[in-house]
């Protein structure tokens, strides 16, 4: 499928469900969001028959996203029944990892091709003080036992945003598992906006200063836009996603689908189109198409991150639109 600039969309990120065990201070206020009832939110029946139709306009690349996935029961079907639409050649999820372990066997079974796990410290007080809970632990346990069994390929997602952060601990993941450490620029969305963006410069400058000088990684280590680096002795790369210093906008190939089947074109602005009520309404496949090609092909084609709030701008938390 291709946008109204000529961008050619490849990518999307489902969202399953708004719930999460954690409150990340960027993410959930503390007391949490009111929950979707299950009737707002698509069954498992429906994602599979939009994402067919999405694979049917192009799209190829799956990720499942929350709030936290795991917290869905039954996410493994999901994604068998995800791996089996024709003209899907991946699906992966992100996740916080603290359900992981208790999950992997099943994951891989379903035929999963590869986990993002969000993790922004390897300090327990400070993660318990990020996420406001204390479940340090049960994501370690989650990165080390994916990493270890060797199945599919493992990211570790980390968003810099205080001075107490010891990037390099998070970084050093990389040297001792066959895992892929990326540094995620805060987006001003929602709670987001509450926080300063530390630029990949900088982040990669504090790295260096640590590590040494990072060089260049040749080849492709994702379906996303991160730059990868090497360093001498890791087992895995280095990634900066910059999406505010480094605009990649040109050459976005994704559209979001919410937890409510709201087809969400560009993280920043709440166009998009719904899809649920036609869904359940009764529409046909070739109803849902157009209604999915109007809304990509209006895609816009930049986000203004760096600009003022207008009232084009999502107002929602990320985790009621899917990370």
């Amino acid at each position: 499928m291709v946008d109204g600039l000529g961008r050619n969309i490849d990518y999307i990120r489902v969202s399953v469900t708004d719930r999460c065990q954690l409150r990340c201070v960027y993410c959930m206020p503390e007391e949490g969001v009111p929950s979707l009832t299950h009737q707002e939110i698509l069954r498992f029946d429906e994602i599979t028959r939009l994402c067919a139709l999405f694979a049917q306009m192009g799209v190829r690349k799956v990720k499942v996203t929350g709030g936290e996935p795991l917290c869905r029961k039954g996410l493994p079907h999901l994604i068998q029944q995800l791996k089996a639409i024709p003209g899907i050649d991946q699906v992966t999820l992100t996740t916080n990892g603290v359900e992981l372990a208790r999950s992997w066997d099943a994951l891989c079974q379903a035929g999963l091709d590869g986990v993002n796990i969000s993790l922004d410290t390897l300090d327990r007080d400070l993660y318990t003080r990020l996420t406001r809970r204390d479940r340090l632990s049960d994501a370690l346990e989650g990165i080390r036992l994916a990493a270890a069994s060797g199945q599919i390929p493992v990211k570790v997602n980390c968003v810099p945003m205080t001075r107490e952060q010891l990037l390099w601990d998070v970084a050093e993941l990389a040297r001792d598992l066959p895992v892929h450490v990326r540094f995620i620029e805060m987006m001003p969305v929602g709670l987001g906006r509450d926080f300063l963006s530390i630029p990949a410069a900088k982040t990669r400058a504090v790295l260096e200063e640590h590590f040494g000088p990072l060089s260049p990684a040749e080849g492709p280590t994702g379906n996303g836009p991160a730059e990868y680096c090497l360093l001498p002795g890791f087992r895995g790369r280095i990634g900066f996603i910059s999406a505010l210093s480094h605009k990649f906008c040109q050459d976005c190939n994704r559209v979001r689908l919410t937890a409510t089947g709201f087809l969400k074109t560009c993280l920043q602005f709440s166009h998009g189109a719904d899809l649920r009520e036609p869904l359940r309404a009764g529409a046909t496949d070739q109803d849902l198409l157009a209604r999915m090609a109007a809304a990509i092909r209006a895609k816009p084609s930049a986000h203004h991150f760096d600009g003022p709030f207008t009232q084009e701008d999502e107002r929602r938390n990320m985790s009621q639109i899917g990370g």
